[in-house]
């Protein structure tokens, strides 16, 4: 692609980074992946990836190592109950228009990382870690943007992207510093053995709280509990465990055997909920930033890595189509921010649902859950479809 001949050099390895560079390299487009750790030691949790997804890692080719890694649901089942384990009631998840794509997945992010390296060497795409960027030189009369790495080496590209994540030091020196929001929530996360018959998405509803529970491949699942953490509170390390447990003892039915489970303190993983709700323009010249450095949302609706992955797909494929690098940066901020607004901002409503505090108003949110569950699901996916009609 003579848009590209010098190259892109992506900052940051996640998903987003990954995505964007098998979507270029199997275009034939050189790319050098610029990581700041040493080692790619992602944290094991789990992630759901929802069918409109899973479509998007089909374009990437990865998606037979994802299903083979992960765990569907294939009616896309998804059973609520309150903290007592009673049941509220249960919603199914689409495919996405056109496919036959499983509704739901649940997969290891270290899994899930593992299948996007592999492809990534595949394509023959240049990895370099321990690296983080100095300057940035964006030079007009050269057609390319010029990046000092922390080494003292330098590294010119027809483009440069940002995608190293939700306090982006790419964001930092484009647009000065902006600091993530703090949303009040906290969410807890660990790992546990699937038992056989536990095949659905559960999402329990409390007071003030929620715990989900989701299989991630044929012998283990995913708990995913969220609370209300004003303030940022910090945990002692030490006792992440017993405070997991504490907090959530009120959860019975499924999360019981599940909370019990958890017996030290590297089973929990615990992080403060924050977004990013970047302005346009998301680009400078030729330096752009795609992801959670542009958009990280809260994880309500599961769809902060599927908004990264589209955000590399659509990337590709409108630099395939363009003729002048900064304008397609540009057209791609305006195409790319009413969609991920939209699902930050159900996001940030449903995760406000599970927060309630007040038992009565809970009794209120779970009488119109049964009414209403299916149809805001099923309102959802079809605005997310029609943002990609309107793209076309």
């Amino acid at each position: 692609m003579k848009l590209l001949e010098r190259g892109v050099l992506i900052i940051g390895g996640g998903i987003a980074g990954c995505s964007l560079a098998i979507a270029l390299a199997q275009r034939g487009i050189r790319v050098t992946v610029a990581e700041k750790l040493d080692v790619w030691n992602f944290h094991s949790s789990g992630i759901f990836v929802y069918s409109n997804g899973l479509a998007e890692l089909q374009k990437l080719g990865v998606l037979p190592g994802i299903l083979e890694s992960g765990f569907t649901i294939e009616q896309g089942r998804n059973l609520y109950f309150d903290q007592h384990g009673e049941l509220i009631t249960e919603t199914h998840y689409p495919s996405a228009p056109g496919t036959t794509l499983a509704p739901i997945l649940g997969v290891r992010r270290s899994e899930m990382h593992r299948v996007l390296a592999d492809r990534m060497r595949s394509l023959g795409v240049e990895v370099r870690l321990g690296a983080t960027v100095a300057s940035i030189e964006d030079s007009p009369e050269r057609g390319a943007v010029i990046a000092t790495l922390n080494d003292g080496s330098r590294m010119e590209a027809s483009l440069m992207v940002g995608a190293d994540g939700i306090r982006s030091q790419i964001r930092a020196m484009l647009f000065g510093i902006l600091e993530p929001e703090d949303t009040g929530f906290g969410v807890w996360r660990s790992i546990h053995r699937r038992p056989p018959e536990l095949r659905e998405k559960i999402m329990m509803m409390g007071v003030g709280k929620r715990l989900g529970i989701m299989p991630i491949s044929q012998d283990q699942l995913y708990v995913y509990a969220t609370s209300n953490e004003p303030g940022h509170p910090r945990y002692e390390p030490a006792r992440l465990h017993l405070t997991m447990r504490e907090k959530f003892a009120e959860f019975a039915g499924p999360a019981t055997p599940l909370l019990n489970d958890i017996r030290d303190p590297s089973q929990v993983f615990y992080t403060a909920v924050e977004e990013i709700r970047l302005p346009l323009p998301w680009s400078k010249g030729r330096v752009l930033l795609i992801g959670d450095a542009a958009h990280a949302s809260t994880p309500f609706m599961g769809q902060g890595g599927t908004m990264a992955i589209e955000d590399s797909n659509v990337l590709a494929s409108m630099l395939e189509e363009g003729q002048d690098v900064a304008r397609v940066l540009l057209e791609f901020g305006a195409r790319r921010q009413p969609k991920c607004q939209f699902v930050q901002d159900v996001s940030r409503r449903v995760g406000e649902a599970g927060g309630m505090e007040n038992a009565n108003t809970c009794v209120t949110r779970n009488a119109r859950m049964r009414e209403q569950a299916q149809a805001d699901v099923d309102n959802f996916y079809r605005r997310l479809h029609e943002f990609d009609l309107s793209a076309t």
